[in-house]
């Protein structure tokens, strides 16, 4: 039995291809996601376990430029643990955003993994943590050092002026050297600028103060020992570990972070597997049906019904070894392209070899191999069961109406407990709604899948006039030919729609998010542009006095972050420029004006009024973050709106009681609205500062609605796979049917079909399968999308129903296509077969 397996299997190359195509995609996405993943974890945990190889002891604090109150390491603190026994070196770091300028004053890097430091020489004047390839570090207030990467990129060489920015004024710095380095800031694309310890401190912290210091052990003391003397010398608030103990740790956050990437292309990876699995068992049903008579014999000769069964399911491992092989060589290539491709969007990989473990192989083979034998199960028990006797006069394993009556029952039953699970969904808010939608969902698809075959009769029956009018004979023949075997239409179908329900169903949530980001955008925001630090880092509060003087400004308020406790409850504040919020976001009041608000007084949202017990009039005492207590006064309410915090306060009231305020975003309404001046005198009022962004309204708009666009876009991308996989499925069923049907075309040939309507038929009958599987799905896909909605809806103001109703009809043109270019080889194959041939095949 294995040798006919084997046999069957050489036998029926042809027909087994798309088969083996559709498990090779699933195999190369999940064995190439787990290499990916396994080589950038790989890859980062040598350059962590690298970056710590000679630091005994590590310590951390938490200290805030902007909070006094944060305690850092000390001069006098570093001094004592240089001065302890067995301390080889202690060197004091402190960090912040540093931004350098390119050759047409745009910032290099990204923004977030812009970082400056300190150059902290030994007793030999050089700094082990950076290796310098030319000059030398920055020893004094003027002068600087790069990495090699951003000084390429700037095209700055030893001697040059490079002009900086750091959350306040950009200032111009004289590059003393270049050098190599293992951050993770540079590795992620971005920058590394070195300054004189005084100068960084200046900027970053405190003077001679340091976030973190680096301990290095002499010979002969274990880090635990140096450790246990390190601790008693430090804050309260700061850590301290082992060297070895921190990069463990950076290396499980490295896994984390890796760990969302992974799921999410194991997540496509496994959608395509699921279309998959209908491909194969129609692929492996229809071979059983062409082989009734083989299979037959086989039993009339001694087979029994373990053996046949055992003969398919041989058959199906074969390919799916076969698909699993070519496909784990594809997903090698796959983890190449995409570490290749973070590099060309600017992210830079530790080096470091492939990584293939055991695991990966184990697993794209097990599921390659698995995934295929369970899909022929049904079609190889089918096969067994086929007695000898009535099976040598019938040409197809025909259904029992008992079967069928079963199958749509069980179909049914499923349905409705889906649509129960994602209606009962859609009526909860939060996350227990969509994860019942999800469990809805699933039960939901399984049960329109079951139920296809049964729903392919009457769908397909609305459009059987249209053909005939169109296209005649062959339209009419198409559409019957489409519904001669609706197991076979609905298996086909299937897999269109599952891509389908899963791309409507993301495009509905996707528009309707989005509009609703827009409009909340556009009702919101009154301001012509929005400044902010391309870091997301705190502005300098000289960018906002500088805003104020600039020409053409009629109004400047800040977004800055306040925070105070009234009751022993955090509240949550914007400090605003009274006279001004009012001219760049819109402020709704209910009740009172926010007109004249004056020191001491505050506005508060209506929501928070309400949870609080809160009203005009009422006086509320506040503890600031210096633990001063004062009065505030409740003047007005508004209502909610997304850019504002839920209260309301002059920053003149909260001044005295913060060291460096914390303003994220300035608010900038220009006369005459915005235009190509007022930005250039934006830019020259800031000092043409590479690290600040200046955003129009349009900018604002795409900036919120981009994150929903990209998400939307990337699951286009991935799901094509799913899509890919469908089509497959498409031309292996109609080649597969035009074999079974090689006698009947030959008749149809023979009364007088020409080759040209032969060609029609089996194009039409593609794509009347591909848009049944396309309504099914789009149809789905609509009612999960706006499920999904509903349950986020109360989560988003003025949240309203957006369906896309241009992108349904690409779609639907799209499934149409596909059944066209699905049809071309089947149909070719169709009109090249020698009617007199084709007559005389049983």
């Amino acid at each position: 039995m294995f040798r006919t397996a084997l046999r069957n299997v050489l036998a029926h190359k042809a027909r087994l291809l798309m088969t083996i195509l559709a498990v090779m995609l699933g195999v190369a996405f999940v064995s190439g996601t787990l290499v990916f993943t396994d080589t950038l974890g790989n890859a980062f945990r040598n350059q962590s376990a690298k970056s710590y190889d000679d630091i005994a002891v590590a310590v951390t604090t938490y200290a805030d430029q902007r909070d006094e109150e944060t305690r850092a390491i000390d001069a006098a603190t570093l001094k004592k643990i240089q001065a302890l026994d067995g301390v080889a070196t202690a060197t004091g770091r402190v960090d912040g955003f540093a931004g350098v300028a390119d050759p047409d004053g745009k910032l290099i890097g990204n923004g977030w993994s812009n970082t400056g430091s300190n150059f902290a020489p030994g007793k030999d004047g050089k700094d082990t943590a950076y290796t310098f390839t030319d000059g030398s570090g920055p020893t004094e207030a003027g002068s600087i050092a790069l990495d090699g990467e951003t000084a390429k990129k700037g095209e700055y060489e030893v001697g040059d002026t490079v002009r900086v920015a750091t959350n306040g004024p950009v200032k111009e710095y004289t590059l003393s050297g270049i050098f190599t380095t293992e951050d993770g800031a540079v590795n992620a694309g971005g920058s590394l600028v070195l300054f004189d310890t005084p100068v960084a401190q200046k900027l970053f912290l405190r003077p001679g103060e340091f976030k973190d210091v680096s301990v290095a052990a002499k010979p002969g003391t274990s880090d635990q020992q140096l450790l246990a003397a390190v601790k008693p010398l430090l804050p309260e608030d700061a850590e301290a570990q082992t060297g070895k103990v921190r990069a463990d740790e950076q290396a499980e956050e490295i896994e984390r972070s890796l760990s969302g990437i992974n799921w999410l292309l194991l997540s496509f990876a496994g959608i395509a597997l699921f279309v998959g699995i209908f491909l194969i068992a129609n692929t492996f049903t229809m071979l059983v049906a062409q082989r009734t008579k083989e299979l037959a014999l086989m039993r009339a000769v001694g087979a029994s019904r373990r053996q046949v069964k055992r003969s398919v399911l041989l058959e199906a491992a074969v390919v799916g070894l076969i698909a699993s092989v070519i496909g784990f060589a594809l997903g090698l290539g796959l983890a190449v392209g995409l570490r290749s491709a973070m590099g060309l969007f600017g992210g830079k990989i530790p080096a470091g070899p492939l990584v293939v473990g055991p695991t990966t192989i184990i697993a794209a083979f097990t599921v390659g191999v698995l995934i295929t034998v369970l899909a022929a199960w049904l079609p190889a028990r089918r096969a067994a069961k086929i007695p000898p006797v009535a099976a040598m006069n019938s040409a197809y394993a025909v259904a029992t109406v008992k079967s069928l009556i079963l199958r749509n029952t069980i179909g049914s039953l499923i349905t409705l407990i889906g649509a129960a699970g994602i209606l009962g969904g859609a009526a909860k808010a939060g996350s227990n709604g969509r994860m019942l939608i999800a469990g809805g969902a699933f039960l939901a698809l399984i049960g329109v899948i079951i139920l296809i075959p049964l729903l392919s009769r009457p769908v397909i029956a609305l459009v059987r006039p249209l053909l005939l009018r169109l296209f005649g004979v062959s339209g009419k023949l198409a559409a019957q030919n489409a519904v001669r075997n609706p197991r076979r239409t609905g298996a086909t179908a299937s897999a269109l729609a599952i891509g389908l329900t899963l791309v409507t169903g993301i495009s509905v949530l996707g528009v309707t998010l989005g509009r609703a980001v827009d409009k909340a955008t556009t009702d919101n925001i009154k301001a012509d542009y929005m400044i902010s630090m391309a870091s997301g880092d705190a502005l300098d509060e000289s960018a906002l006095t500088a805003l104020e003087k600039a020409d053409g400004v009629t109004a400047v308020s800040p977004q800055q972050s306040v925070w105070f406790t009234v009751d022993g409850k955090s509240v949550s504040a914007s400090g605003i420029t009274p006279g001004d919020v009012q001219k760049v976001l819109t402020v709704d009041t209910v009740a009172g004006s926010v007109d004249s608000l004056a020191e001491g007084e505050i506005a508060v949202a209506e929501k928070t009024a309400k949870s609080r017990g809160w009203k005009t009039g009422d006086t509320v005492s506040a503890t600031y973050d210096d633990k001063k207590k004062g009065e505030l006064k409740i003047v007005a309410l508004y209502k909610d709106n997304e850019f504002l915090s839920p209260v309301l306060i002059p920053r003149a009231t909260v001044a005295p009681h913060e060291g460096l305020p914390d303003i994220r975003e300035i608010w900038v309404k220009t006369d005459g609205g915005a235009s190509a001046a007022h930005e250039q005198a934006l830019v020259d009022a800031l000092g043409d500062n590479p690290g600040m962004s200046i955003m129009d309204r349009q900018d604002i708009r795409d900036m919120f609605g981009g994150g929903v666009n990209l998400a939307m876009n990337i699951m286009y991308g991935l799901l094509a796979m799913a899509l890919i996989i469908a089509v497959l499925g498409v031309v292996n069923t109609l080649a597969m049917s035009v074999f079974e049907r090689q006698q009947e075309i030959g008749m149809l040939r023979a009364i007088g079909l020409d080759r040209r309507k032969v060609k029609r038929m089996i194009r039409l009958e593609a794509v009347v399968i591909s848009l049944f599987g396309a309504v099914v799905g789009i149809g789905l896909g609509m009612f999960l999308g706006w499920a999904i909605g509903q349950s986020v809806s109360t989560s988003i103001p003025d949240y309203v129903l957006v369906v896309p109703w241009g992108r349904i009809a690409v779609f639907l043109l799209l499934a149409g296509v596909v059944g066209v270019l699905a049809a071309l080889w089947p149909a070719r194959s169709a009109a090249k077969l020698n009617m007199l041939t084709a007559i005389k095949t049983e």
